[in-house]
């Protein structure tokens, strides 16, 4: 090893390393004799560190020298493992790269703690519905951020994705909706630049096949629950709240938020500014009505199911619900179970589908399409009604057969 002052210039080796002292005090440094910019330097405390030193290419002599920590040494990274290191970034440099920038830049890059701060802020608190928010919140703050809120925007992959979704495959519905909502925050990301366009590691993640749940109450079950609410003791609001939502087949948060100026009892209907699906006139069949002029308006208070607080509206319908449902002997029936009643209903007296969707508020027909099987219970009725009328009449016992008319309709 030779040297001038406390520079020295060598083989960066275990026996070189393990020799390399501060002089007088002050730092000393090693450079390698093989990888040009390779280094390895010594502070008075004794600690030692390998660097890596080069100028940007471009820039010539008069490029100013950029200087990368590669790691301190240990056992864990000696000086062959360093010096595979430095080969890289010198590579890096040759191939007009700038490491020391790229690596500054990544230190600055946002994190996906940050996106989803910004996500939530930015995007979803203006374009989404309030509950949906609440959502997005709750699975970002519980299960994203805690696990890969540190790392890079940029470095998240697919496998990072499906990592977090597999880690929820014991709840399908909630792993396809945790998936759904960072498809939507990186895509938000690719819009404001922090990834680049078309890069969103969602793509791809196969959501878990869910069950849906549908469960119609019967005339026997509906029987029941009517004899539960005339029972109850608690709130009327509570009471009115479930008549609500059996005889509109409205949704919980449109029958909770329900507020007397948006009601025309003359013409049966509420006039709801916002709902899950956008403005909506919520229908209000006789039975709704009257359950609404029962129920006392409060003064000061603009909602129809008041809740505990001055002005304000009922909060948790479920727990009220729970006992009602006890009562009824209908504990496997949610408050959404209803909302399916209203329209089983509906499709088993023959309305059609797009009927019955007007009804409900569905912005889209497939949604509505759940209940078709439901809907050919009456054609099935009228087939037999018809057939057994011809087969009556075929055997000569009773019924009357109009006879086709030659070239009748099609």
């Amino acid at each position: 090893m030779q040297g001038q002052g406390s520079k020295h210039v060598g083989k960066i080796g275990k026996r070189a390393v393990d020799a390399l002292a501060a002089i007088d005090g002050k730092d000393a440094v090693l450079w390698d004799t093989e990888v040009r910019g390779f280094g390895c330097r010594v502070r008075a405390s004794g600690s030692k560190t390998y660097i890596f030193r080069y100028r940007p290419r471009g820039g010539g002599r008069q490029a100013p020298q950029r200087t990368m920590t590669i790691g301190q040494h240990s056992s864990t990274l000696t000086a062959d493992q360093a010096r595979g290191e430095a080969e890289k970034l010198r590579g890096l440099v040759r191939d007009g790269k700038d490491p020391a920038a790229d690596h500054a830049a990544r230190r600055l890059a946002p994190t996906v703690a940050e996106l989803a701060a910004k996500f939530l802020d930015e995007h979803a608190a203006a374009k989404r519905k309030p509950g949906t928010v609440r959502e997005y919140r709750r699975l970002l703050e519980k299960i994203v951020v805690p696990r890969i809120g540190k790392r890079r925007v940029a470095d998240v992959t697919r496998a990072d994705i499906a990592k977090l979704h597999n880690a929820r495959r014991d709840y399908p519905t909630d792993a396809n909706r945790l998936v759904a909502c960072m498809s939507t925050m990186f895509n938000f990301a690719e819009r404001i630049g922090w990834r680049a366009d078309g890069s969103n590691p969602c793509r791809h993640v196969e959501k878990y096949p869910q069950r849906r749940r549908e469960r119609f109450l019967s005339g026997d079950e509906l029987a029941r629950l009517g004899d539960a609410l005339a029972a109850y003791s608690g709130s009327l609001y509570v009471t009115g709240a479930v008549k609500l939502l059996v005889f509109t087949g409205a949704r919980l948060g449109e029958v909770l938020g329900l507020q007397w100026a948006w009601i025309d009892s003359e013409r049966g209907e509420a006039r709801l500014p916002d709902s899950k699906t956008g403005a909506k006139t919520l229908h209000l069949p006789p039975p709704a009505l009257a359950v609404l002029a029962e129920l006392p308006q409060i003064v000061g208070n603009p909602h129809v199911i008041v809740g505990k607080l001055n002005g304000a509206r009922l909060v948790n319908l479920e727990k009220p619900w729970r006992a009602i449902r006890k009562a009824a002997g209908l504990d496997d029936v949610r408050l959404h179970d209803l909302r399916h009643g209203f329209a089983s209903v509906a499709a088993s007296s023959g309305m059609g589908l797009p009927l019955i969707g007007g009804l409900l508020g569905h912005a889209s027909p497939t949604t509505t399409s759940r209940y078709a099987h439901l809907s050919t219970d009456p054609l099935k009725a009228a087939a037999a009604s018809v057939a057994g009328k011809i087969a009556a009449a075929m055997a000569g016992t009773s019924g009357e057969v109009v006879p086709l008319r030659r070239g009748g309709a099609g």
